[in-house]
This record gives C-alpha cells, sequence and structure tokens, in this order.
C-alpha cells in the first residue's frame, strides 16, 4: 500500500536536548491526535534522527491536496492551543513543506526512514523524475526496504497562520525523496550509492541534497483515536 492519500506535509526541526520530554509528550498525547482529528488527515507521524542528535522529521499523508486549506485545518493553524503555543518557539530550524505526492511504491512503516530533500537542474525536471520514479519502484522490492515515496512541494495560496507567526516563519524543501526500511545500514548504504550526490547529478538534481536519516518514534491514524 502506498502513502494513503495523493498529498502529504512534511516537515523537519531541531528540538534542544531539555525541551525533547516536554515536546515528545505534547506532540503524542495532544499535537499529532489533534491533527489526525481533522477530516482528510489519514495518518500522522514523527521520526526522530537516527544518530540521536536534535532532529526530527514529522509527515502527515492527506487524502487530498485540498485539505491544505480546508476550514477545519485552518481553524486549528489559527487557533493552537495553550500548550502547542508554548511548544511552538522551540521549534529550531523549522522546514515546512506542503506538497503533492508524485509517485509512491510500496507502503506501511518501518523501522526507519530516509528523506532526501533536493532540487532539479533547470530543464531535468522530467529526467530526474523518470529516474527517481524507476529507482523507487526497484528498491522497494529489494529486501529490507518497505516504501519508495517522491513528493514536490506545492505551497497552496493562503496568508500566514497564527501557528507560523509564532515560529518566526519556515523554510521549505523542494522535491522530497522518502525511502523506509528496516535495516538502518541499508538506507545508509542507498543515501551514499544510488541516492547520492554523485548519481543524483548525473541523473539532473542540482548539487546540495540535504539527506537524514530518522528512526520511527509514534505515529497517529484516525482509528487510533
Amino acid at each position: 500500500m502506498p502513502l494513503l492519500g495523493s498529498a502529504a506535509i512534511a516537515m523537519w526541526w531541531d528540538m534542544a536536548p531539555e525541551q525533547r520530554p516536554e515536546f515528545e509528550d505534547w506532540h503524542s498525547t495532544e499535537h499529532l491526535p489533534e491533527r489526525v482529528g481533522i477530516a482528510g488527515f489519514r495518518r500522522g507521524s514523527r521520526w526522530a534522527s537516527a544518530d540521536g542528535g536534535d532532529g526530527y522529521f514529522v509527515m502527515y499523508e492527506l487524502q487530498s491536496y485540498k485539505t491544505l486549506t480546508s476550514p477545519a485545518y485552518l481553524t486549528r493553524l489559527n487557533h493552537p492551543t495553550p500548550w502547542s503555543v508554548k511548544m511552538m518557539p522551540h521549534h529550531r530550524n523549522m522546514v515546512r513543506s506542503q506538497c503533492r505526492v508524485l509517485d509512491s511504491f510500496g507502503g506501511g512503516l518501518a523501522g526507519f526512514m530516509l528523506t532526501l530533500r533536493l532540487s532539479p537542474q533547470p530543464g531535468r525536471d522530467d529526467a530526474l523524475h523518470a529516474l527517481l520514479r524507476h529507482g523507487l519502484r526497484a528498491l522497494v522490492a529489494q529486501p529490507g526496504f518497505t516504501g519508495g515515496h517522491l513528493l514536490q512541494t506545492q505551497t497552496p495560496q493562503a496568508a500566514a497562520t497564527t501557528e507560523q507567526k509564532i515560529r518566526g516563519g519556515d523554510g521549505v524543501a523542494d522535491w522530497i525523496v522518502l525511502v523506509s526500511g528496516c535495516a538502518k545500514q541499508a538506507l545508509l548504504d542507498v543515501s551514499a550509492k544510488e541516492l547520492g550526490e554523485s548519481a543524483l547529478g548525473e541523473a539532473g538534481a542540482l548539487p546540495g541534497r540535504m539527506p537524514g536519516l530518522y528512526r520511527l518514534s509514534h505515529a497517529v491514524m484516525p482509528g487510533d483515536l
């Protein structure tokens, strides 16, 4: 089963060690359930840096792109809870991308997730997309890999929300590659080889891809609430 919908929100940020216990409590007991309770949100998952660092990756899988501008979602973004108001300023180096799902193979959650942020060279969009589609489809057929997905940021036209203003503005990714699997080393090998800087550059990606490896921390679906 591929990702649960045709759109997604992909986010990365750092959280200082002294804030992490309260952050994980808030995110697991209030924030993830709040988001997944909104119509059109199919699953929310939080991933912590696999090397024990300060980084987190969070993804919401959405039924459709229109969910990003639904009245119910915008109401939550503009009326954060008191606990959310307290925690939002601690999200450092925030990158938040509202995406369409271009390709999605395999499915289900595994123990680890490789994320890659990249951009195509001018005029190489189609070539890069074709290579990534072929590579991700082939990858998930190999033992140890459970999913391969390609997202593209397409930010909807909307005013800055209260939550964004609290955080002081967010960065945005461009293209996002996600590979999930059970073996940490296998994902590290893929990041260095098939999805390495050299291979992606030859396929049409600009230099400067941003890789990250994360372990699953918590996941929620509407049926869990």
